[in-house]
């Protein structure tokens, strides 16, 4: 997908405006290469993409290929319902705040009252002048191609041995709010996540990790859990605090499936979060999703004898981070095709990342 990505790249390096490309649909499916236009510039998707408007901020997802047509802000690239004149000038060309309209972590929008807000969390669409957590203030002072700085690192500065063109190769049908920002962003609060011990181990822990949460998400497609028919059994009223969110409300959400009041609570209570009684954010926030899947990764031994990340650095295999995770219902016979899918994701995974995936596979 990147090779797809760089082949593009001639057609849209030039000293003159190119011809415009087709308008930018909010929801069609692009994947690496395509080309559309979007307020009077060419932009080219570098991966998979949907409901991302095009914009140098956000996930990284779109390339900036320069002006097109006569770059005056019409036709198709919507420049005239963008706003006009409060756009500074020129200045900037972000697109406008739309309520309920998910956004990455790094994502500029221009709001109802002419300024410029940058996400600095990963949200739904809260309001940028009422939710200040998860906005800041953001101003530019080019023509529109400014880069707001990025937000939770990269794989590079991070530590976490997988690269984001590596992460987009293993989940080619993965949906914008599991972003390789908001997994960057998790994983910034468990330092000893794949940065323990040699090379090797480092990167057969991540293919380990996102192996499981492959399995556990559809290749990172699924928030949330499809049968709901299995919903209230979640609640385990033995608990004191209960279920405050309602019976049915501790269902699987995220890319580990987070499930149980008993799991909420503890995991909202090692992160700082209510999740006990708002477990949405766990679909909501894509860096809460990802943290609490690295959070049971790290610490929760589940039905096993060990957390999967003790499996991984011990050497005991992949085969034990499996059973740390769905224990007798998968393994020990109870359900090999289940087993046979998240090592063939596992073996799949560490021949993009160039690692043995050593011994142990299974359970």
């Amino acid at each position: 997908m990147a090779g797809a990505a760089a082949a593009v790249l001639p057609m849209t390096v030039s000293n003159a405006a190119a011809a415009c490309a087709a308008a930018y649909d909010s929801n069609a499916v692009y994947t690496g290469g395509m080309q559309v236009s979007y307020q009077s510039h060419n932009w080219t998707a570098k991966w998979w993409t949907q409901h991302e408007t095009p914009s140098t901020g956000g996930s990284g997802v779109w390339q900036d290929d320069g002006t097109c047509g006569d770059g005056s802000g019409g036709g198709n690239s919507g420049g005239g319902n963008s706003g006009g004149g409060n756009s500074g000038g020129g200045a900037c060309d972000y697109p406008a705040w739309a309520a309920g309209t998910y956004y990455p972590a790094g994502a500029v929008v221009r709001y109802t009252d002419g300024n410029y807000y940058r996400a600095e969390h990963e949200n739904p669409g809260y309001d940028p002048v009422i939710s200040t957590w998860y906005w800041e203030p953001f101003s530019c002072d080019g023509g529109g191609s400014t880069t707001p700085p990025p937000s939770g690192g990269g794989g590079d500065s991070s530590g976490f041995p997988v690269s984001e063109a590596q992460f987009n190769q293993m989940f080619p049908n993965r949906i914008a709010f599991y972003s390789y920002a908001g997994l960057i962003d998790a994983i910034g609060k468990f330092p000893a996540f794949t940065t323990t011990g040699s090379e090797t181990v480092r990167k057969q822990e991540a293919a380990a990790f996102l192996a499981n949460i492959n399995h556990e998400s559809g290749g990172l497609v699924y928030v949330e859990e499809l049968n709901q028919a299995n919903w209230p059994l979640y609640c385990d009223q033995s608990q004191p605090y209960g279920c405050p969110a309602g019976q049915s409300a501790y269902h699987g959400r995220g890319p580990i499936q987070l499930s149980w009041n008993f799991n909420y609570k503890a995991a909202g209570d090692a992160l700082g979060i209510d999740l006990l009684n708002n477990p949405d954010r766990v679909k909501n926030e894509a860096s809460v999703a990802y943290q609490t899947a690295v959070w049971y990764w790290m610490t929760q031994r589940g039905p096993g004898t060990m957390t999967p990340h003790d499996a991984m650095v011990n050497g005991r295999g992949f085969g034990e981070t499996i059973r740390s995770i769905n224990g007798s219902l998968e393994c020990n016979g109870g359900n090999p095709a289940q087993v046979q899918s998240r090592v063939d994701a596992y073996n799949r995974f560490t021949s993009i990342l160039g690692v043995a995936p050593g011994g142990n596979l299974s359970c």
